[in-house]
This record gives structure tokens, C-alpha cells and sequence, in this order.
């Protein structure tokens, strides 16, 4: 059995596989790990960092354990000009994406803190992307760096406000709604230069930033356990 662990700033991502298949998940605090390792028979484990977390519970149980990398074996190539600077949930999303749908091309829309988004290709090879500030960053940002915008928090847009009547309105369309624009566009720039390309869409506001989407964003393949599948790859493949 392996487990697979996505750690970020705050909390930690965890997925227990046996093969393939996805078996159990869930999350837990840096401080529950220890617990987390001690409740299931796994065999090997694979993590990926983008935070910091203690690793000892894992290392003191002497089992293999796979810090992923750009060093890493990986099953895709990575053609991007710093791969050391790479983050390793993208190459784990692009592993995954690459494990789903073999041979064909992906984007990959990773929208969390921050919003990402991948292409890797049907050759199998990750030709970069793009990142842009995530929903909840925009809206901290216009409220930090202004005298009088208000904090909006928790914002769920039932319909896509274009043109804002009031404030809240107006930061709604300024983040909700231009986000979803900004990614859409991106789509709509793969699939005119590529053709025929699978969506990809993971990450906590993953369903906020669909929601009221054109048909391309809102039809997406919804994979919230895409990095997890990528780590299960790579450990597959070692």
C-alpha cells in the first residue's frame, strides 16, 4: 500500500493507494501525522512539499520514502527552463494528468492559494504554464493595499457579475468573474493552438471558479485527487 502526502502551509493532503486504485483520503495538521502514520499499514510513501513539515514520523518508521523533485524518475519530460524552480505539485498534477490520459494533450487548472495552469502535451512532455494570484489572494490584496475596499470572504457567486451596481458587486466581477475570464481565455488559447486537449481541473475552488464558467470551464474533468494520483505514479514506476 502506498501513501501519498501534498504538504502545504497549513495542512497536509494525504491518500492511502493499493495499486491504482485510491483507497482512503483525507487531511490532517502537521501535528497529526505522527497519528496518520501510525493508523495505516502503507509500505512505501512519496510527498510532495510545497510548505514545511516535519518528516521524522515518516523516516522513523524506516520504510522507503520518495521526496519528490525535478530530479525524480519521473513517467513525463519536463522541457521548462529552471526545473529546480518548478513546484513539485505541478509536476505531480502533470504525472497524474499523464497517468489518466496517456498520449494525449492536458491542461491543467490548479486552483488553490494560487491559481496554475499546466500543459503537457501528448508526447508526454510538460511544456510549462502559467501562475496567477488565486480568488481569495485577489480579494485579500484589494482589501490590504486600499484605504476603503472592504474584505469580502467566503464570496460564492450564484450568477457571473460582469457589471458591478455597488461595491461588492463590483470586487465580485474584479475577482470572481475576471478570473474565470483569464483562465477561460488560457483554454481557449490551448485548444485553438492544439486542438483537441483534456481540461483538467483540481485545487479547493476548483467548483468557485467553474461555477458559472463558459461551457468549456464548466464541462471540465473534475480531479481533486490529482497530485495523489501523480505521487501513486511515480511511486508505481520506481
Amino acid at each position: 500500500m502506498n501513501l501519498t502526502l501534498d504538504i502545504g502551509n497549513t495542512r497536509i493532503k494525504w491518500a492511502l493507494f493499493q495499486g491504482d486504485t485510491l483507497t482512503d483520503h483525507g487531511v490532517v495538521t502537521p501535528a497529526e501525522l505522527p497519528a496518520l502514520c501510525a493508523r495505516h499499514p502503507w509500505q512505501r510513501a512519496a510527498v510532495c512539499a510545497s510548505g514545511q513539515a516535519d518528516l521524522t514520523p515518516l523516516t522513523q518508521t524506516g520504510r522507503p520514502l520518495h521526496l519528490l523533485t525535478h530530479t525524480s524518475p519521473l513517467p513525463i519530460t519536463l522541457d521548462y527552463t529552471t526545473p529546480h524552480t518548478l513546484g513539485p505539485d505541478r509536476i505531480a498534477s502533470a504525472c497524474g494528468a499523464w497517468q489518466l490520459h496517456p498520449h494525449a494533450n492536458s491542461l491543467i487548472i490548479d486552483a488553490g492559494t494560487c491559481i496554475t495552469i499546466d500543459y503537457l502535451d501528448a508526447s508526454g512532455t510538460y511544456r510549462g504554464g502559467a501562475i496567477l494570484p488565486g480568488i481569495d489572494m485577489k480579494f485579500h490584496a484589494l482589501h490590504t493595499f486600499t484605504a476603503k475596499l472592504p474584505l469580502l470572504e467566503n464570496v460564492e457567486s450564484k450568477q457571473q457579475v460582469v457589471t458591478g451596481q455597488n461595491t461588492t458587486q463590483s470586487i465580485t466581477a474584479g475577482v470572481l468573474t475576471a478570473t474565470r475570464f483569464a483562465v477561460q481565455g488560457f483554454i481557449r488559447h490551448y485548444c485553438s493552438h492544439y486542438g483537441s486537449v483534456n481540461i483538467l481541473l483540481t485545487g479547493g475552488d476548483a467548483d468557485r471558479l467553474a461555477a458559472q464558467g463558459d461551457p468549456q470551464l464548466r464541462s471540465a474533468i473534475r480531479q481533486p485527487n490529482l497530485v495523489h494520483i501523480g505521487l501513486n505514479t511515480i511511486l508505481n514506476e520506481t
